[in-house]
């Protein structure tokens, strides 16, 4: 039988849980696509979700096509079914886009573990290049594991460099501002 002591530990917990926890209201980091859409930390937490898919999105298809126009080797993305473990491949490299990982919940990182060994079954090297810096380290870990090889922020660009002879930051850089929203 539960006694109040052991409901207050729970509680007690689940409070120093909650006093360590980084609320993403208080980050005030940026990246380069929300420099070159003139994006404020502000105006992206009036809407997290919206902002996080579109500039996802928005990197999928920059890096896409920087690949399709500068590597010999691009080939789109790999299907399986209706899944789509990878966004395209290069030399070898199935490389899959994210904007940013926050979520570690057990079903994404099961979906990025068994999509990062069908890669490898198919003879693929799973990379995930992530724009932003300020992931959860929980689920950059976990795809690190035996799966994907992970590239964050600027090695994120280097690495798109190195196989593509492109300098994308180069090329985002120079167009911070040029592409404001207006608000």
């Amino acid at each position: 039988m539960m006694s109040e002591r052991t409901l207050e530990q729970i509680l007690t917990r689940y409070q120093n849980s909650f006093i360590k926890k980084v609320y993403a209201e208080d980050n005030e980091e940026h990246d380069l696509l929300m420099d070159v859409f003139g994006i404020s930390p502000i105006i992206k937490r009036e809407n997290r979700q919206y902002w996080g898919r579109e500039l996802g999105m928005c990197w999928q298809l920059l890096v896409i096509e920087t690949c399709k126009a500068y590597c010999n080797s691009f080939q789109p993305a790999f299907r399986v079914g209706s899944d789509e473990p990878c966004d395209l491949i290069v030399d070898g490299y199935a490389i899959d886009t994210k904007y940013r990982i926050g979520s570690g919940d057990s079903g994404t990182l099961k979906k990025f573990k068994s999509y990062g060994s069908l890669l490898r079954t198919h003879n693929y090297e799973p990379v995930l290049l992530i724009l932003r810096k300020d992931n959860l380290p929980a689920a950059i870990n976990a795809c690190q594991v035996g799966t994907w090889r992970v590239y964050t922020g600027d090695a994120s660009f280097e690495f798109i460099q190195r196989i593509s002879g492109f300098d994308l930051k180069l090329f985002l850089t120079e167009r911070v501002a040029i592409f404001p929203v207006n608000r």
